[in-house]
């Protein structure tokens, strides 16, 4: 069977999933109504089979109208891609990377990796963005993200969206506080225990405040926020000043304890041990300037599995 389509009709049925119109489709197609129906009979013609249901409250996707219409979304996330590189190359910047990831990767980890990456490339530029795991598998499945970071996704999520995902890191979260604190001399301590002291903690908007907020509310309590401050040093700064405890990555505490006074309790929560994961869409290729960093991340989480 021959199958002839084009990138207009491929937009056309884009616009179809989103409005379910085909005369709001039509318009957003920049075609007249009836253009796009002889577009959409060819199309089914070509394809052998219906696309769309019709009916007097607008038109839905078939079975086969929502497989077309999947591969014609990954297509034009190529033609974004392709768009992108070339416009690039015109302003002497080859390619853009998109990367979202939790708070402990953001602050721990990329810095450091990212200057390694970006000497290798010159050409290319990184747009960082910190968010909650869930909004970065969401921007990854959508195509807003080319490299997510992710830590506590549940089976669920995992098995229901097309990404794929690659260990990483495993990360502790640990709970600090000064040294002359009373839950300080603890060999471990648990997180409803800690839920009576004032906290430090960073921004609302980052995503290990939100998880902890959902952690305690979990718990059916809340946190006692005192202050609140940008950075993991910042953050260490103020639990050395005796200002309130907090939780925070061990590999924070462990940097900052050799200048601070600070004492390190761990945490007997399960959720402390975060699985860090790469993730990305499924069967999907990186553009090609991108592969490098996906590369020297897992060159990392090898000797982050080494050093666990």
């Amino acid at each position: 069977m021959s199958m002839h389509f084009d990138l207009t009709d491929m937009r056309l049925m884009l616009n179809i999933a989103e409005v379910k119109s085909l005369t709001k489709a039509a318009e957003r197609t920049f075609l007249s109504l009836p253009a796009a129906s002889h577009r959409i009979k060819n199309l089914e013609q070509s394809m052998g089979t219906e696309l769309l249901y019709r009916s007097s409250q607008g038109v839905t996707l078939t079975p086969a109208g929502e497989v077309f219409v999947e591969h014609a979304m990954r297509v034009s996330q190529q033609l974004q891609y392709l768009r992108g590189d070339m416009k690039e190359f015109a302003t002497g910047i080859r390619g853009k990377i998109r990367v979202y990831a939790n708070t402990t990767a953001m602050s721990e980890f990329m810095p450091e990796i990212l200057g390694r990456y970006l000497a290798l490339q010159p050409e290319v530029s990184v747009e960082l963005r910190e968010r909650l795991s869930l909004e970065i598998v969401q921007a990854v499945t959508e195509g807003h993200a080319d490299i997510g970071i992710v830590a506590g996704l549940d089976e669920a999520v995992m098995n229901s969206s097309n990404v794929r995902y690659l260990p990483y890191r495993v990360n502790k979260l640990s709970f600090v506080a000064h040294p002359s604190h009373p839950l300080s001399q603890a060999e471990s301590i648990s997180f409803v225990d800690t839920l009576d002291e004032s906290y430090v903690c960073l921004s609302e908007w980052s995503a290990i405040h939100s998880f902890l907020r959902k952690a305690a509310s979990n718990l059916g309590r809340s946190l006692k926020y005192r202050v609140e401050v940008s950075s993991f040093e910042a953050v260490c700064r103020m639990v050395a000043a005796k200002v309130g405890v907090s939780i925070i990555p061990a590999t924070a505490i462990t940097r900052y304890a050799e200048r601070m006074d600070l004492v390190q309790v761990p945490l007997a929560d399960g959720w402390a041990d975060r699985q860090l994961q790469v993730c990305l869409r499924a069967n999907e290729a990186l553009p090609s300037f991108a592969q490098p960093l996906l590369d020297l991340l897992l060159a990392e989480a090898d000797e982050g599995q080494r050093e666990g």
